[in-house]
């Protein structure tokens, strides 16, 4: 992760982007990209989006905009002083905390009922 944000870094670099790279421009430029990504799957039935990935082109465009938007993603963090891995390693933790296993827990795939009140967060 380290190597990829340093290439980030020095790709901006070399072509002198550094003054664009602003957290509200980067944020923008990462909310665009996830668009693109949604657009792929906009108006498919879920039977059509869980087939998505074997049509070559559609997959491809899947993995061009996943780059594009951990590129973005990257960037801002590197931007805002933000540790990624760190960032959803807590909030995962805030949501177990939020979201406890009932004694009761359901089988994989099931509903689970359950929200802890006391945590204040939204869910990943």
């Amino acid at each position: 992760m380290a190597a990829l944000r340093q290439r980030l870094v020095e790709f901006a670099a070399a072509r002198r982007w550094e003054p664009f790279h602003t957290p509200k421009n980067l944020a923008a430029a990462l909310s665009v990209e996830a668009g693109e990504l949604l657009e792929i799957f906009q108006w498919l039935t879920p039977e059509e989006a869980a087939s998505v990935m074997s049509d070559p082109e559609r997959a491809h465009r899947v993995h061009d905009e996943v780059a594009d938007v951990l590129a973005y993603l990257l960037q801002f963090c590197t931007a805002v002083g933000v540790d990624p891995l760190e960032a959803l390693a807590a909030k995962i933790e805030r949501n177990e905390l939020r979201f406890p296993v009932p004694a009761d827990a359901a089988e994989p795939g099931e509903s689970v009922a359950g929200v802890n009140s006391e945590v204040d967060d939204q869910p990943l």
